[in-house]
């Protein structure tokens, strides 16, 4: 099973991918897909639709996971945000893909066992289990890389 996750904004996405055989976890990709910053929403929303598609592509998931929405401070940002949440479900959706969402609070419960825990915490969480020779930058790739292993390991929240 090939597994897609998805922590999304507007000018950075992160993403990361993660494969399950057996009793087996591997990393296969992570990165980020990047946007021009203050450029019109919507070539960015096309630039995430574009670079969300090639990944797609590339991978064939059967599975995605995303992240939830969890500030309302700045409705601006909160609304583009959206945006480009809807443009993600929609590739997904096309192309058949089960999606399930998270909050970042059950990633960090799961992975580092606090739902408080650090950027840092969750970057030493992640080298230790797959066995990284350093921590994955930057730290909100971690992010992504620990909802690809708390899939992985059939972890149901």
């Amino acid at each position: 099973m090939i597994i897609i996750w998805i922590d999304p904004w507007t000018t950075t996405v992160w993403y990361a991918i993660s494969k399950k055989e057996w009793n087996s976890i591997s990393l296969l990709d992570y990165g980020i897909i990047k946007t021009i910053p203050k450029i019109d929403n919507a070539l960015k929303l096309l630039e995430i639709w574009t670079d969300l598609k090639a990944l797609i592509k590339r991978h064939n998931p059967d599975l995605a996971c995303i992240e939830k929405l969890y500030f309302t401070n700045n409705i601006k940002t909160w609304i583009s945000v959206s945006e480009a949440r809807g443009v993600i479900i929609y590739e997904f959706m096309k192309n058949n893909i089960e999606i399930i969402e998270y909050t970042p609070l059950e990633v960090k419960k799961y992975i580092a066992w606090n739902g408080k825990a650090t950027k840092q915490q969750i970057q030493n969480a992640i080298k230790i289990f797959f066995k990284l020779d350093e921590v994955p930058k930057p730290d909100d790739v971690a992010d992504a890389i620990a909802i690809c292993y708390l899939w992985a390991l059939s972890l149901k929240m």
